[in-house]
């Protein structure tokens, strides 16, 4: 047999879930919005660093091959693209063949926080060859 359990009181419940789960939904989506937005700017500065190890590498492939530090410079901030702007590059190379021809890179990134204000460090990255002539 089927029977009334709870009538107009158990109804009324269930009619007010409604405004408490919106409540419940307005108080999460800002929580994974700030969690999607820090997932997207880790992204962002393993983006900066894979490419300044690689201009680096490139650097230091020029600076060993060829005794004009300009074109090791010009060819890591080929490698950099839009980032070269902002990357202070060193290029140290010996003049002894067989030595380590070393290219480093230095990188200000910032992350603008409404709020906050601005959160910034250096991105690193280096790579050493050896003078081939």
């Amino acid at each position: 047999l089927l029977h009334d359990c709870g009538g107009k009181a158990d109804r009324r419940r269930l009619k007010g879930t409604g405004g408490s789960a919106a409540v419940e939904f307005a108080l999460i989506v800002p929580i994974v919005l700030v969690l999607l937005l820090g997932l997207a700017e880790v992204g962002a500065i393993a983006r900066e660093q894979i490419q300044l190890w690689s201009a680096a590498r490139e650097g230091a492939r020029v600076a060993a091959t060829t005794p004009d530090v300009g074109l090791a410079i010009a060819a890591a901030g080929h490698a950099l693209g839009p980032l070269a702007d902002r990357t202070r590059i060193t290029v140290t190379r010996p003049a002894v063949v067989g030595e380590v021809a070393r290219v480093d890179l230095t990188l200000l990134h910032r992350i603008e926080l409404p709020l906050i204000g601005d959160l910034s460090f250096e991105l690193e990255a280096g790579a050493g060859m050896r003078v081939e002539r």
